[in-house]
């Protein structure tokens, strides 16, 4: 990162750094593009995270567990005379504040969630990368299908989107090890001004979660879908209406056989 390393550019997002500090990377941003693209990923990453864990976090603590309300119990109980009843529920109502207080980093979030975490983690990585956007070209779009649908155990066909102006540049096989199978595939297009857009597939056996879902993730959209063979994160700056254009074509040529998707108003 040109001398700058990813923990400061971490600790500028995060407003941590002095004036002095903070100037010289606001230096280093205006000369050397490379770093200000590694601060507007890392932005990526961190709007991502809030947008899918913030609601969590901002959540109230329940009133069941309100250290007043619980002393206040706890009173009762000893006034008549249940010393032993009351010690048992202090503890309870102990373990269960300690539980509900820990619930951020031990609760996993919702599968189908975690697939658009990592949809949009993979578009952010590969999306600016230029020899390296894609691990088989477009042009060896045949073997790609094969190779991949292997992989998934699942009939993966390559969609052609070149009437909606999106050529082809190929994909990859990615790691997934929240779903069954451990797999997943990212395939790359990108349009005539050099805009980007992934769609990242998976099995849907095994994951639960809504057959519609859309987003907006810092600067891309994000529109999920599922059905009975396999789940398809589009991300991408394209507007909504247009994310979802394109999602009209890719289920149709993904799994022709399924019925359409209705699409709730955004």
């Amino acid at each position: 990162m040109s001398g700058i390393t990813q923990d400061v550019l971490m600790a500028y997002l995060d407003g941590q750094l002095d004036a002095e500090a903070r100037a010289e990377v606001d230096a280093r941003l205006v000369a050397d593009p490379d770093l200000a693209q590694d601060l507007a990923q890392l932005q990526r990453q961190s709007d991502a995270i809030r947008t899918l864990y913030g609601p969590v976090a901002s959540e109230p603590v329940p009133a069941r567990l309100s250290p007043h309300r619980i002393a206040l119990e706890q009173s009762r109980r000893q006034w008549r005379g249940v010393a032993r009843a009351a010690m048992i529920v202090a503890l309870l109502g102990i373990g269960m504040a300690a539980g509900w207080l820990v619930r951020p980093a031990s609760e996993a979030p919702a599968l189908y969630n975690r697939l658009i975490a990592d949809a949009v983690s993979a578009h952010t990585v590969y999306v600016s990368e230029n020899r390296h956007a894609v691990e088989v070209p477009g042009a060896e779009a045949e073997h790609l299908s094969t190779w991949l649908s292997n992989r998934l155990a699942t009939d993966l066909a390559m969609p052609d989107l070149a009437g909606s102006g999106l050529a082809f540049l190929g994909g990859r096989l990615l790691p997934a090890p929240a779903v069954p199978g451990g797999r997943a595939a990212q395939l790359m297009y990108e349009d005539s001004t050099g805009e980007r857009v992934t769609l990242y597939i998976t099995p849907s056996s095994g994951i639960d979660g809504p057959t519609l879902e859309t987003l907006r993730l810092g600067d891309d959209n994000v529109l999920y879908w599922a059905n009975d063979f396999v789940t398809c994160t589009i991300v991408g700056p394209q507007d909504p209406q247009r994310l979802q254009a394109l999602a009209d074509s890719v289920f149709a040529q993904l799994t022709p056989s399924a019925p359409a998707v209705e699409y709730r108003e955004l």
